[in-house]
């Protein structure tokens, strides 16, 4: 709630500004224009696919996660195909996603999962401050491209989108506004959010040296996403002291067995390794270019 009125207020504050320098009305026509588009994304929005994840969610929950992955492998892939570290660990994800469905017969093709992605807004005038100050962005995670590639480079085009856009900073207000109206009007505008996703998914960087409690040191910390309303599906991604791990809380009604998903996610960036190691890089910044050269090649 105070992040939303801290927002509302630096809004008033640059609006102010408009009365000494006439020259910023332009730049804040084009940010009110970016900003109704974003508003009316945010009403118009589908809902997502329906999928096995996606229901009325029970109150049994399930675990699992990975082992740890070195982060320098992932690093290196990332600096070749040109995509972030987060980049490629949402390929993976979507990549996990995919397999678990044609593995029990499910359709795949055009599928797109939602996930809402926390975002934080905190800045450097934040610092040594309390409290947490995070908008949402809604990412669609293109389950149903095959190509792990072009898989890759449609997620880091689509993060691009958001990181550029308003969204965040105005999920924040609408949240600390819903926070301020009665009850059953807060619950209807969080169940309209979550119905138009299937997860909660986050990216933690965590410490890159090894921490000690009582002289042993924390081998394998783990966090879980919090889920509201109808969405049944945490997935957490967690940096620490050289590695990366996935974990995933999923719904048992949906699904009862989210080691089956874990246990793809090392596989699928696998898949991109091998690409950057085997194939000729000039090659790779055009997916269907590769999967011709692997068609050709296969026996």
């Amino acid at each position: 709630m105070l992040g939303s009125a801290r927002f509302a207020l630096d809004l008033r504050d640059h609006y102010g500004g408009l009365l000494s320098n006439p020259g910023q009305i332009i730049g804040y026509a084009r940010a009110g224009r970016d900003i109704a588009a974003e508003i009316a994304k945010l009403a118009i929005m589908a809902n997502d696919s329906p999928t096995r994840f996606k229901g009325k969610p029970g109150t049994r929950k399930e675990l699992a996660w990975t082992e740890p992955i070195p982060l320098p492998e992932i690093k290196a892939v990332g600096k070749v195909l040109g995509c972030s570290v987060n980049d490629l660990l949402l390929t993976a994800v979507a990549g996990s996603l995919r397999a678990y469905l044609v593995a029990r017969g499910d359709e795949v093709a055009d599928v797109e999962i939602r996930a809402m992605v926390p975002v934080n807004l905190r800045g450097p005038a934040d610092i040594g401050t309390l409290g947490n100050r995070f908008g949402l962005v809604a990412l669609e995670l293109p389950v149903g491209i095959e190509n792990p590639l072009a898989r890759l480079y449609e997620i880091r085009a689509r993060m691009a989108k958001l990181k550029g856009s308003y969204q965040a900073a105005l999920t924040l207000t609408i949240l600390g506004v819903v926070g301020m109206l009665p009850k059953v009007v807060q619950q209807s505008v969080l169940d309209l959010l979550a119905n138009k996703a299937t997860a909660v998914m986050t990216n933690v960087p965590g410490p890159q040296t090894g921490l000690y409690l009582a002289g042993a040191r924390l081998r394998q910390p783990l966090f879980w996403v919090p889920q509201s309303g109808d969405i049944g599906m945490g997935v957490s991604i967690l940096s620490y002291a050289g590695n990366v791990q996935f974990g995933l809380m999923t719904d048992h009604k949906f699904v009862p067995d989210p080691q089956s998903i874990v246990d793809r996610f090392a596989s699928e960036f696998g898949k991109l390794l091998m690409l950057v190691l085997m194939e000729p890089w000039e090659r790779l910044g055009d997916p269907d270019a590769v999967a011709a050269a692997l068609a050709n090649e296969s026996p």
